[in-house]
């Protein structure tokens, strides 16, 4: 375990996540708001695990985590820090199986990883981006403590992004 809350916890993606990341990353939400990963087989999202959360932590020391409700251990959504090669400082990323809306899962994860960020990595700026129509995500950022810059054109991004910053 990465992390808890009151209600979640966070731990490292593993291939035997797969199920879940499957479903995760085909809801209609996740390919509008985030993108197509082209993840569609039970192996494309065992790669889709190792060679985007697990190469993270191995390269990073952080990645995206699973979130799972801590009464049930059912998997939630996905919530950690992402460094990408087109942004200078690491950035907070996260998605929820859309039946666990409208709970304020997103709200406390991102809250603990950004937290988990300042005081255990000692990370000074972290940064998001999102979809300029994409007001539940934009809502939490806001809530979390991250604040509207402007917009960024990123490669391979589709288009303009909202671009959000937190200083330590």
């Amino acid at each position: 375990m990465v992390l808890e809350t009151d209600r979640l916890f966070l731990r490292h993606l593993t291939p035997d996540d797969d199920a879940f990341i499957l479903e995760l990353l085909n809801e209609p939400g996740f390919l509008r708001n985030i993108g197509d990963r082209k993840v569609r087989s039970l192996e494309d999202a065992r790669r889709y695990v190792l060679d985007g959360p697990v190469a993270s932590y191995a390269k990073q020391g952080f990645g995206l985590w699973w979130v799972g409700l801590k009464a049930t251990a059912e998997p939630v959504g996905i919530c950690g820090l992402i460094k990408r090669d087109v942004l200078e400082d690491p950035d907070i990323g996260y998605a929820f199986l859309e039946r666990f809306s409208g709970r304020g899962y997103a709200s406390e994860a991102g809250a603990a990883v950004l937290d988990y960020g300042r005081k255990t990595l000692g990370l000074g700026r972290i940064v998001a981006i999102t979809k300029p129509d994409n007001d539940g995500s934009i809502r939490v950022l806001e809530k979390i403590g991250l604040r509207f810059e402007g917009m960024v054109t990123l490669p391979d991004h589709g288009g303009d992004s909202r671009y959000f910053v937190s200083d330590a």
